[in-house]
């Protein structure tokens, strides 16, 4: 799992390096900070929960080519949930089993503001992420029945997004980002 993680920082890195000198655009999109707070979940991990979860996202956006970016990214977020067990030497009983999945991954995003003839204040896209999700899940002391009940592992996502931003100055603006995995509202901080 460690060289699978170094690979992907190394290849995000590379992509950085490559494809910010080679963006070329009227309006740039990339240079920004997105801090995101939302509910979902990628690979399916909140459908175990039974619920929609609240989550942490930020990502990083450069340019690539007129009016698309990509942008590295990281979510966290954590459930918990109980499960009923005992066996013929331990006697039944509820045991939590707690997971903290942190999504990472790169988001790529295509801006519609020059064919839907937008307004400087606003920006509209769609775009895609494609990632995997790092799984850490503990149970409780004493549970002694089968511990991958929950624990779905580590998975690999594809997720589809809608979004808008409105830029409140050119430095700040704030964002809704629909997606099919976790939906998020926030600030971005353009680096401009």
């Amino acid at each position: 799992m460690k060289k699978l993680i170094t690979i992907t920082l190394t290849l995000l890195l590379i992509s950085v390096v490559c494809f910010e000198a080679s963006a070329q655009s009227a309006e740039t999109y990339g240079k920004t900070l997105n801090l995101g707070l939302g509910v979902g979940g990628y690979g399916g991990y909140y459908k175990y929960a039974g619920r929609s979860l609240p989550v942490f996202h930020i990502n990083y956006e450069f340019d690539v080519a007129k009016d698309f970016t990509l942008a590295p990214f990281a979510s966290l977020y954590t459930y918990s949930n109980e499960y009923y067990w005992g066996n013929n030497n331990n006697p039944d009983r509820y045991y939590t089993y707690r997971e903290t999945v942190m999504p990472i991954g790169v988001k790529g995003t295509y801006y519609f503001d020059d064919i839907l003839d937008a307004n400087s204040k606003w920006d509209f896209y769609l775009a895609g992420s494609l990632g995997f999700a790092l799984v850490r899940a503990r149970w409780d002391e004493g549970y002694l029945g089968d511990r991958k009940y929950f624990n779905k592992g580590n998975g690999v996502f594809l997720d589809l997004h809608i979004g808008t931003e409105y830029h409140f100055n050119s430095r700040i603006g704030g964002f809704l980002d629909l997606s099919s995995g976790i939906s998020t509202i926030g600030i971005a901080v353009h680096g401009r």
